[in-house]
């Protein structure tokens, strides 16, 4: 009896060391030795319009995982491949876990960046005007480099970041002699910032090699708060192109003005016309279906929001009315207009009738949304203001017949996501990071960006959940993109946790 005791005690004493975290210096230190290893990642452009430079990021991405002793495949679409990487724990009958990275970042306009090249990674850090200055990319393996210090480049943050912590935690682990217990598949996609516009027939066609329990979605920045946290949902995206014309070629506004219809004052009108001055959507149905229970306001309100300290960030007086607080405005479809366009301004402005004006609109969908539905609605508000709604730029005897002519052309990329906080990867993730920091994270019911999970969620029928890893104040898909090195040796520390918490 006394023998079986101390054996006991032995499993229970060896069992509650593996489970302990390694201490935050040892992440500082894994953080320090991928530090090059990230700066070689940023470097390559990764702008998804041009293949050549996806390839190099395709490659880089093989070769790095294969280093980490992942077999990968790529999975063909009719433009770039996906990349699948694949680690088999020798548990038979374990869980697969299927995580996806984005690799892929925004077009750049360097004259807009405070560096020679956006693609090449630059470390700085504020001066004491408040300024952002360069410093020595050397100073990044001192002992005592700042948590606050900067990496500025395109995707430090969106989202080669998580990409470099990733590996980095598996370097970690090989070193603490650590194993996930379940299989992992991680998938790599570098069309995102296009919309992903291949990844729904691509999921269909290599089902049977995506298949996994769940997935995990390491993108997008942590609550304002910078606490660690979970997003158990996603908004899809639907995008709109309105074009409203005047006459066939721009005109004198002094020889034509009060009499040549104005496009730009007809767009503005008709925009106008669709929201009413709190902010809110005026076309009839467009919230039709959405109605938040009392339970799910709970939840919403356990969110730490800070609306005054987000209105001052905002650099806002007051946010619109749609909700009574930042996350309820989460929960329902958006309609933004994300660009304007028409004639010329500034140093180019000059005094004429614009010939068309073109605004480009984001519908953010909500779960309970049906984008033809919405699609649909504001097409017909559109044709109920007056106009002649065509596909196409309009023809002579269109332009003669009617007076009021737009072009609309609509695409869904991708539609919203949902989890149950009370999921098994939405217990295990709130376990893995409750061992990292000592405290449970901060669980967001959705996000309001969009992501393209819904193809796999759809296709395979799992859950997902987002883990967010980098600073909200990175100027994501901006100018002067950045990460904060404290988030970057969190991210580690974030990821190392999950892989090494067992699932139960």
């Amino acid at each position: 009896m006394k023998l079986i005791t101390i054996i006991l005690l032995v499993f229970l004493i060896f069992t509650s060391v593996k489970a302990q975290m390694p201490g935050d210096q040892v992440f500082k230190e894994y953080a320090q030795a991928s530090f090059a290893e990230f700066k070689d990642l940023l470097n390559i452009p990764n702008d998804a319009h041009y293949p050549e430079d996806i390839e190099r990021n395709v490659q880089w991405c093989e070769q790095h995982f294969a280093d980490r002793g992942f077999s990968t495949k790529r999975l063909s679409t009719a433009t770039v491949p996906l990349l699948l990487a694949e680690l088999r724990t020798r548990k038979k009958k374990a869980p697969t876990v299927l995580i996806y990275l984005q690799i892929d970042g925004q077009p750049v306009d360097t004259s807009y960046w405070h560096q020679k090249d956006p693609y090449q990674a630059t470390l700085k850090r504020k001066n004491a005007a408040g300024d952002w200055e360069v410093i020595d990319w050397r100073s990044l393996q001192r002992t005592d480099f700042h948590p606050d210090w900067r990496i500025f480049a395109r995707s430090a943050s969106d989202a080669k970041g998580p990409v470099a912590m990733f590996l980095a935690a598996m370097d970690l682990m090989k070193a603490e002699k650590e194993s996930p217990d379940f299989h992992m598949k991680v998938i790599m996609d570098f069309e995102e910032e296009l919309g992903s516009p291949h990844l729904p027939e691509a999921v269909t066609a290599h089902r049977e090699a995506l298949q996994a329990d769940m997935l995990i979605i390491f993108d997008g920045p942590r609550h304002i708060s910078n606490q660690p946290s979970l997003t158990f949902g996603a908004r899809g995206i639907t995008d709109i192109t309105l074009e409203v014309f005047g006459p066939i070629a721009p005109q004198h506004s002094g020889h034509y003005g009060n009499y040549a219809p104005n496009p730009a004052v007809r767009l503005s009108q008709l925009i106008a016309s669709m929201k009413d001055p709190g902010g809110r959507v005026t076309i009839p149905g467009f919230y039709q279906g959405i109605s938040l229970s009392d339970e799910v306001k709970s939840i919403l309100q356990q969110v730490p929001d800070d609306e005054a300290f987000i209105n001052s960030k905002l650099g806002i007086a007051a946010a619109d009315k749609v909700a009574p607080s930042y996350q309820e405005s989460l929960q329902y479809p958006s309609l933004n207009v994300r660009g304007m366009s028409s004639g010329w301004v500034r140093e180019e402005v000059r005094t004429i009738i614009p010939s068309s004006a073109i605004a480009e609109i984001d519908v953010r969908l909500v779960l309970e949304s049906d984008p033809p539905r919405l699609i649909n609605l504001i097409r017909d508000h559109i044709e109920n203001q007056g106009y002649y709604v065509t596909d196409r730029p309009p023809t002579d005897q269109e332009r003669a017949r009617y007076e009021r002519i737009c072009q609309f052309n609509a695409e869904t990329s991708y539609l919203a996501f949902r989890t149950d906080f009370d999921s098994q990867v939405g217990l295990w993730l709130d376990r893995a990071l409750v061992k990292a920091f000592g405290k449970a994270p901060i669980k967001q019911r959705t996000s309001g960006g969009s992501i393209p999970i819904s193809p796999f969620v759809n296709e395979l029928g799992i859950p997902a959940v987002t883990v967010p890893t980098v600073n909200r104040d990175n100027n994501q898909h901006s100018p002067n993109e950045n990460i904060r090195v404290g988030n970057y040796v969190e991210g580690i520390q974030t990821i190392y946790a999950i892989l090494t918490e067992s699932i139960k």
